[in-house]
């Protein structure tokens, strides 16, 4: 149960509005499909014990029909050919509304359920005794287990237009609805509609964004309302006013789809489900989503005052953390062990104690990739490519950071250094949630590195998320946050992605292949699958599967390699093939990453045998091949479809400190702009700048293109530019412009 939804478990009187929308086909006729599910829901919530009241919209849209027809059936030739006045909504609503109740009274007799008729006008609701007996009518009709059903009855309405008129105590059936909720002191009320909920915009657009708790002083000046209801008399505006009215007397309200064959159902059971109307729904979520867009709009401020310094500055800080690390390893040290305690403490998994462990030296470590990283050309402004688009015109293709970054890593605390450094060498802020079971290592970590950061940037450009429930809200912040990296399970990534329209950088499982062919060099081989399985068993490039040609297998070799392992101390499971072969243990499955001192084997007949297990079974993360013949090797290296793939050489090579990256915010399997370790590169984009002297375009006849390719001495060049960039801003911010006079400083070249 969702729980700004709990409060339906104390429900007892429920009100549903059907819209007219629900009620009909697009065609005016009668949707019984929807009818009967509705009557079937409200059979079964009796069942549960809960008093339901129906207010239903459809008599008149039910009686323009039969009307046109009678009016077609009753009509000359002549009167055909003369213009067709539409009809009143008043007989309208007389001859709809013994059609509309003569249907619920049929359906609810098939499921045993009595209903009662129930016609009111705005009127009426003026004289208090009219009130008190319809609440005596109702409380009677509901001990009897009868659904009472209401309707405005159009038909002797005293306004003029009623199906017009938006005025008076109520003024169609939705302010109807939320009246007599308040009325008959109701739980709760649901308003069933055409769409899903409410949206930010017209459900038609694709930008709009579904609302699951509605909140006034956020979203009323944000919705846009689309057009009214094809066949109701307001629409979406219509029920959020009724909504409101509701709501703020104290009796909550879902706006959802009535086209759902058990949407009431669904709420009454506490799905977050529709958009909810609650008094309370500003304490619940107001302080939760101005933080979280708090921290993330303060780390892009402080993402854009880190991409102005000189590139001398940037490295700086990189310096500055790598000496705050090395300063502070005895506190680290110990925030850690402390996690580490509590971990063990709670029989945390092994592999997971493993990972989560900052082992001696492990510090050192650290700080040294991140003066590596210092170390490394700035990538922020490198031109990539330059153009002569014409004479005097030139076009530069530049990189530039992402903007945020949302990154949920697991309980390596090890990581939280990484992609710190990474986030500052390319200039992105950055908000990092990580695993519960490194809590005190991540927070004196974070403190650490944030406090070596200079006062010019600020400490927000790295937030740290404290608990889970705060990255939904993360989630809905597209505008702000640029990409999602979620370094875990498939479930954790596939969840994510389903949760938000942020692009999502996926690392999921590490179900890591090395194949053994039948020209391998098996002193070579066995090197190989023992440090790919044995090194660091709980890492994503770890070896889980070993696959071996079948040849390999008739000579021997393969009992050789499972000595190896076993020796090792590596729990083996065989595929489909190798458990009887080999008398070992059936694997539960081909896609398992053990992440511990655990593998399984199978024998495959070739090559092409062995990618296509790895593209069934595979996460398309780290693939290896062993064998002497170059040309199979490079079948395997072409033809396998993972983000790494090796020849003769182990799979913990697949990591960014050992490619050369100073260090990787982790591995993406996903398939979009990187993939495999992930650095600085990853985390970029790019901007084009065109610099002119007053050409335009003039329908293509202003200037005569060349796009000539000229050469890119883009790095010096690029830090020139932006040091004397910043040199300008700060003259202009002290109130001088000294050394600028002349733009020298600024030209390109």
């Amino acid at each position: 149960m969702d729980p700004s939804r709990a409060f339906v478990k104390n429900a007892k009187r429920v009100i549903i509005k059907v819209g007219t929308a629900v009620v009909t086909r697009a065609n005016g006729g009668l949707a019984l499909g929807r009818l009967g599910s509705l009557c079937e829901q409200v059979k079964e919530l009796m069942s549960f014990g809960l008093e339901v009241i129906l207010v239903t919209s459809g008599a008149v849209g039910i009686g323009r029909q039969r009307l046109r027809y009678q009016r077609l059936i009753n009509s000359s030739f002549v009167d055909l050919q003369k213009p067709q006045v539409e009809l009143d909504g008043k007989p309208c609503a007389a001859v709809g509304q013994s059609g509309l109740m003569a249907l619920y009274d049929s359906l609810f007799s098939q499921l045993d359920v009595a209903s009662s008729q129930l016609l009111v006008t705005d009127n009426e609701f003026k004289d208090p005794e009219f009130r008190r007996q319809l609440n005596d009518t109702v409380t009677s009709l509901l001990e009897l287990r009868v659904v009472p059903i209401f309707n405005e009855n159009d038909a002797v309405s005293t306004r003029k237009a009623p199906y017009e008129d938006a005025t008076g105590i109520f003024w169609d059936n939705d302010s109807l609805a939320a009246l007599l909720a308040l009325e008959l002191r109701a739980d709760i009320l649901i308003l069933l509609s055409d769409v899903d909920g409410l949206y930010s915009g017209p459900p038609s657009d694709p930008c709009s964004k579904l609302i699951h708790t509605y909140i006034k002083e956020k979203h009323d000046e944000t919705i846009t309302f689309g057009d009214k209801s094809r066949v109701g008399r307001g629409g979406m505006t219509a029920k959020v006013k009724a909504a409101c009215h509701a709501a703020d007397a104290g009796i909550p309200v879902v706006i959802t789809s009535g086209f759902a064959a058990d949407g009431a159902l669904r709420v009454l059971q506490g799905e977050r489900l529709g958009t909810l109307f609650h008094k309370d729904a500003h304490l619940w979520f107001s302080v939760k989503e101005r933080s979280a867009r708090k921290m993330a709009v303060n780390a892009r401020d402080a993402s854009r005052r880190l991409q102005v310094l000189s590139s001398s500055d940037r490295r700086k800080i990189l310096l500055d953390v790598a000496d705050a690390l090395e300063a502070n390893e005895e506190i680290i040290r110990k925030e850690n062990e402390s996690d580490v305690c509590i971990a063990k403490e709670t029989r945390t998994a092994e592999a997971l104690v493993s990972r989560l462990t900052l082992k001696p030296g492990k510090i050192s470590g650290l700080a040294k990739s991140v003066r590596v990283l210092a170390d490394m050309n700035d990538p922020i402004g490198e031109v990539l490519e330059r153009t002569e688009l014409a004479d005097g015109l030139i076009l530069e293709k530049t990189a530039s950071p992402l903007g945020v970054l949302l990154i949920i890593f697991e309980s390596r605390p090890d990581a939280l250094v990484q992609i710190a450094s990474l986030a500052i060498r390319s200039g992105n802020g950055l908000l990092l949630k990580g695993g519960k079971e490194a809590a005190q290592s991540n927070a004196i970590l974070h403190k650490i590195i944030t406090e070596a950061l200079p006062k010019s940037v600020g400490s927000e450009l790295i937030g740290l998320v404290n608990s889970r429930d705060e990255i939904p809200d993360l989630l809905k912040l597209d505008d702000v946050i640029d990409l999602v990296i979620p370094r875990g399970s498939n479930k954790l990534v596939l969840e994510i992605k389903e949760s938000t329209k942020i692009p999502v950088l996926g690392h999921s499982d590490g179900v890591c292949h090395v194949y053994v062919d039948k020209a391998a060099d098996l002193d070579m081989a066995k090197r190989i699958i023992l440090d790919a399985k044995t090194d660091y068993p709980a890492a994503c490039n770890a070896m889980e599967t070993l696959l071996v040609h079948e040849a390999v297998m008739k000579t021997g070799g393969l009992a050789k390699l499972i000595l190896a392992l076993q020796t090792a101390g590596v729990r083996l499971y065989g595929g489909l093939k190798a458990a009887d072969t080999l008398k070992l243990p059936k694997a539960s499955s081909f896609h398992h990453e053990y992440s511990s001192m655990a593998c399984t084997v199978e024998i495959v007949k070739d090559v092409l045998g062995a990618i296509d297990h790895i593209h069934e079974h595979g996460s398309a993360h780290t693939d290896c091949i062993i064998t002497e013949d170059r040309d199979v090797a490079e079948v395997f290296l072409h033809q396998v479809d993972s983000a790494a793939v090796f020849h003769n050489a182990s799979t913990r090579f697949c990591d960014g400190a050992r490619f050369g990256l100073g260090a990787e915010v982790g591995i993406s399997t996903s398939r979009i702009h990187a993939r495999g370790p992930v650095g600085v590169e990853g985390l970029l984009t790019t901007r084009w700048l065109l610099r002119g002297n007053g050409q335009v375009v003039n329908g293509d006849h202003g200037v005569k293109f060349t796009h000539k390719e000229l050469p890119v001495d883009c790095r010096k060049k690029a830090s020139r530019m932006l040091e004397a960039a910043n040199g300008a801003v700060d003259a202009l911010s002290s109130g001088t412009l000294e050394g600028f006079s002349n733009g020298n400083n600024l030209k390109t070249g």
